[in-house]
């Protein structure tokens, strides 16, 4: 018998927009506190079902793992971005650099990691503001002594910004404006 990976699910989310008394784009007739969030981990976007009467704050987390949630009754789905409300995507960008800031080790293991995707190509290379200098350095520096944090690599690098570089490579690939994904998982 094949064994398969089990399947992996989100256990939190992040509120992107919400709608009271909303009707859901993934499952046909069901209505409700409609959510629209982006899971903290796989960093796709979901269409949850709120508790009647919860409420819900844009940019909130929401746990949706499968035991014990409170404010969310289900995970109805996948939406892609061009399916969710202008709200929902002006908040897109704020949001990914909450979870980017929040899950800061993630990312930075990411970083002293990431391997070149083809003889040409770096997968840092793909991250915004970083080209092929400061690609150059960090992969000296990590030679070195792997990043601690952003604020080391920042210090070592010289790399301006880098919750908001991969924040926005995060949303280009939620936009689908990449071709290849690094951190959002399809």
């Amino acid at each position: 018998m094949e064994r398969t990976q089990p399947r992996k699910y989100e256990e939190y989310a992040y509120v992107l927009d919400f709608a009271p008394r909303g009707k859901s784009v993934t499952v046909k007739g069901r209505d409700g506190i409609i959510i629209t969030a982006l899971g903290e981990d796989r960093l796709t976007i979901l269409e949850l079902l709120g508790v009647p009467n919860s409420t819900f704050e844009i940019g909130e987390r929401v746990y949706i793992g499968k035991e014990g949630r409170t404010k969310i009754l289900s995970v109805l789905g996948r939406l892609e971005y061009s399916e969710i409300s202008p709200a929902a995507q002006s908040e897109l960008a704020g949001v990914i650099e909450k979870i980017v800031a929040q899950n800061e080790q993630r990312f930075v293991d990411y970083l002293n990691n990431a391997q070149p995707l083809t003889p040409r190509i770096h997968a840092l290379e793909l991250i915004p503001g970083i080209g092929k200098t400061y690609m150059r350095t960090m992969l000296d520096e990590r030679e070195k002594k792997k990043f601690a944090d952003f604020k080391d690599l920042q210090e070592r690098v010289g790399l301006k910004e880098p919750i908001k570089q991969i924040a926005k490579r995060i949303l280009e690939e939620i936009t689908g404006e990449t071709r290849m994904n690094l951190f959002v998982r399809r």
